[in-house]
């Protein structure tokens, strides 16, 4: 009967009872803890040098969470008041299900001449796929009264329309712009999203 080689690297130990065969001890998170398929995580694993005594393998893990960005523009001229209107270019796609950070930077422009009341810019985020507006996604962009107003008037004004968002799966989202004023009429009404992007931040 062969004898097992005695050297200290070998990790086989022979005893009256059988071969012993160590095992690996795992440690850190519970069994069953932060499992799917969709980890956001990389695995790295640097082999020993060869010959190497004893072998030291060592592995490590970082985070890879993806993401997303783009941006667009639209003009709402020739759109219906409250009506939602998609910005072009600004459409991304959320490539697998988790929790993603949704943010769409967005900047609007509308012009009026005398006696405009509530000249209005809004937008959202949608869930193209869901067809349903994401949460906490709408914003005003702009809220303007100039009754007084003579020849030709306009501003423009900013802001952050963005949340936290769960999708079961690949989903299709974008940034959309609406219009409407109670009074008086409006020209030249633009959104713009500057930049809108995602980032996973869980599963």
């Amino acid at each position: 009967m062969p004898r097992l080689d005695p050297a200290a690297c070998n990790a086989l130990t022979q005893s009256q009872a059988g071969l012993l065969v160590p095992h690996t001890a795992l440690q850190g998170i519970a069994p069953g803890g932060a499992v799917s398929a969709q980890r956001s995580v990389d695995i790295d694993v640097t082999a020993p040098a060869a010959g190497a005594c004893p072998e030291t393998w060592t592995v490590g893990a970082r985070l890879t969470p993806v993401s997303g960005q783009t941006s667009g523009a639209v003009s709402l001229d020739a759109a219906p008041a409250n009506t939602w209107v998609p910005v072009t270019g600004a459409q991304l796609v959320l490539p697998e299900a988790g929790v993603y950070e949704v943010v769409a930077d967005v900047q609007g422009s509308i012009g009026w001449g005398a006696n405009v009341t509530n000249a209005i810019i809004d937008a959202h985020v949608l869930d193209v796929t869901a067809g349903v507006e994401i949460p906490l996604s709408a914003r005003r962009i702009i809220l303007f009264t100039d009754q007084a107003a003579a020849g030709s008037n306009g501003i423009q004004a900013n802001a952050s329309a963005g949340a936290l968002y769960q999708v079961a799966g690949p989903s299709t989202i974008r940034v959309e712009g609406s219009w409407r004023n109670d009074a008086g009429t409006t020209s030249a009404k633009v959104v713009w999203a500057t930049n809108f992007r995602y980032r996973k931040v869980s599963d």
